[in-house]
């Protein structure tokens, strides 16, 4: 008759392993904490630099939060009223709140596809090129937003503008046409100057999946018939879904709170009321009006916006990862 003898599990390294061959409690719990300790340094420093600002601006839009607040130092709480102004106003829904969504859906689809379409063609070339290709696009993600807002504002200009002139040399226009009156206008040389800012980061980052995906696929497909739009949609979007969910949020984020590049054009820091988005209708009732505590609730819904439009989409993609 035989006897079955226990097998001892064996330790990890610089473990001993305890009776029966199991590893210690205590270090098995120290292998689990010690992650987090390693990670308490940055998480305190995140919470001082990222945390506790977003904690006060939350706090001072339940404030009637203003000069006098700051000389007494009393706070003046008066809980939701900030934001009940807020949905209140025809200033939300006729102007800041479309000029804010139809202005990020628009830049981030344009961003996006002329991003996509750039990294199809640095895909294409060969390494030498691709380089200085790539070299020369990163220029103008480089390039601060401010300085490029400011070349825009010189492309338009009414007087002095390039692009004035040039419609002008061509006949037609008779006479300088100033761009930034319109509403319409205006955000259309918004657009170009966000989309010119973001594009490469889109075409370096989907460039990187482009050159990973395997080209047994592409070449399967291809014998199978299938002609480069079918390959692209087909074979190549699906391998990137995850890249172009990182792209898409972060060019969403950035997008809706878009803010230099509105502010710093003629009339965009608060004198065309026409104009005002999100970010610089919280700016202006903060630091134009001393309206401080209103301010902060126009910041909380944009952020909360932010936050809703990211989990969405995040379950989104994760739902048609499961099936």
């Amino acid at each position: 008759m035989t006897s079955t003898l226990p097998v001892a599990v064996p330790a990890g390294p610089g473990q001993q392993p305890g009776p029966g061959g199991r590893r210690p409690l205590g270090k098995s719990l120290l292998a689990r904490v010690r992650p987090w300790m390693l990670l308490t340094p940055a998480l305190l420093v995140l919470a001082v630099l990222l945390l506790w600002p977003l904690v006060r601006v939350a706090l001072f839009s339940l404030q009637d939060y203003g000069l006098k607040e700051i000389v007494s130092g009393e706070p003046n709480w008066i809980g939701l009223a900030n934001f009940g102004e807020i949905f209140t106003s025809e200033q939300l829904w006729a102007v800041v709140l479309p000029n804010t969504v139809v202005f990020a859906v628009l830049s981030v689809s344009f961003t996006v596809i002329f991003g996509t379409a750039v990294a199809v063609l640095l895909a294409s070339l060969g390494r030498v090129w691709r380089t200085i290709v790539s070299s020369a696009i990163m220029a103008a993600w480089a390039m601060p937003a401010v300085t490029g807002t400011y070349v825009w504002v010189w492309i338009f200009d009414a007087d002095r503008g390039v692009f004035n002139h040039v419609l002008q040399s061509l006949g037609l226009q008779d006479a300088p046409v100033n761009w930034f009156t319109d509403r319409w206008s205006f955000y259309a040389i918004v657009l170009l100057n966000v989309v010119h800012h973001g594009f490469p980061f889109v075409a370096i980052t989907v460039l990187a999946g482009l050159l990973g995906v395997p080209k047994e696929l592409l070449e399967a497909a291809e014998i199978d018939g299938a002609g480069a739009w079918r390959r692209f949609f087909s074979v190549i979007v699906p391998q990137l879904k995850q890249i172009f969910a990182v792209v898409i949020i972060l060019s969403t984020i950035w997008d809706f709170k878009v803010f230099a590049q509105v502010y710093l054009m003629p009339g965009g820091a608060g004198s065309n009321r026409e104009v005002l988005n999100l970010g610089v209708w919280s700016y202006t009732e903060s630091f134009g009006q001393n309206r401080y505590g209103f301010g902060s609730a126009i910041a909380v819904l944009l952020t909360l916006l932010l936050l809703g439009i990211t989990v969405a989409y995040v379950r989104t993609i994760l739902k048609e990862e499961e099936l």
